[in-house]
């Protein structure tokens, strides 16, 4: 098993204290994220899974505008910071001490966000690429980020992803972007392999076989495969049928060096987390 070495990151002037694994519950205010359960459209219904989400144990409310499915609707700017602003506004207004990161890869949203609304984390799918913004943007703000490996974009990432050698390329696309934040002097970054962003089947159970290497950054490491085709796609089924291989998957990223599991089922990842402490 992995020993996780003592891990903080800064949140609003606190410590999280990421040597004990934390849970980040997935709020999307879209109309067509790929598991349908997760989808929240109405204020109810988000009031409703932030509760749920800070009441089965997750320290971060992950709340996400913007669908990344394959082949997912490219919206614009304003149409993703619109739903946002709903979604922020009742999660401040119902749990204002809560730890809340933004899923977004456009620096202007990022910014907004942080700015207006409190959010501590920035949480970006394309590390980058898509706004080429957004690492001078989330070094001024000074607010932790997380980076994920993903080949191409949403709307092609899954035609025919390749790569020559998975690992050896993740790991110098990382090196490359850790030094690019280095550089403007960000402190807090966290690394996200992307499962699921750009792989085939194939490529995700490699990334998870080889998942403790990445200790190789000394940075903390983010795992979502939150009922994904890498599960349901191997064992049959759809998303819906696809918490039992979640929470197997997740309890192998955690004996692996994970630090944090960004979920759809809070309570699952949690007892999970628990369990392979208690292992420790």
């Amino acid at each position: 098993m992995k020993l996780i070495s003592p891990t903080y990151i800064n949140v609003k002037g606190r410590l999280l204290d990421l040597t004990t694994p934390q849970v980040m519950g997935i709020l999307n205010v879209t109309p067509d994220s790929f598991y349908s359960g997760s989808r929240m459209q109405t204020q109810e219904e988000i009031a409703v899974r932030a509760r749920q989400i800070i009441d089965e144990g997750a320290s971060i409310i992950d709340i996400g505008a913007y669908s990344s499915r394959p082949n997912a609707e490219h919206i614009t700017a304003g149409e993703e910071m619109n739903r946002l602003r709903t979604g922020l506004e009742i999660v401040n207004r119902n749990h204002p001490d809560a730890i809340v990161s933004v899923d977004t890869f456009r620096a202007d949203v990022a910014e907004q966000c942080v700015k207006d609304y409190g959010v501590a984390i920035v949480n970006d799918i394309a590390a980058g690429e898509m706004d080429d913004r957004m690492f001078e943007t989330v070094a001024r703000l000074g607010v932790p980020y997380i980076m994920m490996h993903m080949q191409g974009t949403p709307q092609n990432m899954q035609k025919e992803p390749h790569y020559d050698n998975l690992i050896k390329e993740v790991f110098i696309y990382f090196a490359r972007k850790v030094q690019q934040l280095r550089d403007l002097g960000m402190k807090d970054i966290i690394l996200d392999p992307g499962f699921g962003f750009g792989k085939t089947l194939e490529h995700n159970y490699e990334l998870m076989a080889h998942l403790e290497e990445f200790s190789i950054f000394e940075l903390p490491l983010l795992v979502g495969v939150s009922r994904k085709s890498m599960i349901y796609k191997l064992l049959g089924g759809t998303p819906q049928d696809a918490l039992n291989g979640t929470t197997v998957l997740d309890t192998v990223a955690l004996m692996k060096g994970a630090n944090i599991l960004r979920v759809h089922d809070v309570r699952e990842a949690v007892e999970a987390v628990r369990i392979v402490e208690k292992l420790r």
